[in-house]
Parts: structure tokens; sequence; C-alpha cells
């Protein structure tokens, strides 16, 4: 079984991730790629592919926290909060370390986000210049303040 090794040789044709069966594949591209998002949020609207992703959400409007770390009374309103909990209050759980500079995560995605960053991969391009950006936050918050700047730059380059 590939589940559990560095295997994954199922690309998904639509982004970067790869997955280690073909129905992981599946569920990624239905999940993340699909259009068809039957499940609508009745406080705002917002559409959703599963019933599940439907109710995490829900839980921004209503402020339920169904998760409770059974050490304390903390109540948190998703598994991925309780267990970061789990990890900084009680060192309960393991960390993900980087190699290079040390710093701990609490999930092995942020981590693999980190690593990108001093490998210097930079996936983001801003729509509007050349600029590049190692996250899609760092892509969007780029665009509203300084992309008149990069304009600028770059028309000044150019005469």
């Amino acid at each position: 079984m590939k589940i559990h090794t560095a295997d994954k040789p199922y690309n998904c044709s639509l982004c970067d991730k790869s997955f280690s069966t073909t129905s992981y594949l599946r569920v990624h591209d239905w999940r993340i790629h699909s259009k068809l998002r039957p499940h609508s949020c009745s406080y705002c609207f917002n559409q959703f592919v599963t019933v599940t992703d439907l109710k995490r959400h829900v839980c921004v409007h209503t402020g339920a926290k169904p998760f409770s770390c059974r050490h304390c009374s903390e109540c948190f309103g998703t598994g991925r909060q309780l267990k970061t909990h789990l990890l900084m209050s009680h060192n309960e759980g393991t960390w993900f370390t980087c190699h290079i500079c040390q710093m701990n995560f609490s999930q092995k995605g942020n981590l693999k986000k980190h690593m990108q960053r001093h490998d210097g991969v930079k996936p983001y391009v801003c729509d509007e210049c050349p600029k590049l950006f190692c996250t899609a936050s760092e892509s969007k918050c780029h665009q509203p303040f300084e992309v008149k700047v990069c304009i600028v730059e770059i028309l000044l380059h150019k005469l």
C-alpha cells in the first residue's frame, strides 16, 4: 500500500498536487476543482461541494466549537485548531520541524509551504506585473497596494 510512503505517482492535471492513489486524486479533483457546489449556506449563501464543508463553514456564523480539549476547558471550531492547541499547550502530538532553520509547524502542509521559501519557489504571479510570491496570500496582499508602484517601476525601466 502506497498511502504512507513518499510515492505519489498520480498527478492532478489542474494544479501541482500529487497523490498515492487514484481515488485520492479523484476526491481532490471533485472537492477542489469541481464547479458543482450544491450545498448552500443559509447565512451568507456561499456554496460548498460537500455537506461536511458546509457544516464546517456554518460554525463561522453560529460560533459553534464542537472540538473540545480533553486536558482543559478549551473548545475549538475545527479539529486542526484543537490539534494545534494540544501541541502548543499540552505538548501532545508531533511538531514538524524545518531542518534548515529549526522552525516548528503543527501541520505538515505548513512545513511544506515553508520549505518552498527556503528553496526559492515562488509559484504565485501577480496578475498586473511580473512580481512572484511564495504564497497566494502574499500575492493578494500585494495586488491592491503595490501594483501601481510595480507598473510605474516597469515603465521607468523601459524608458
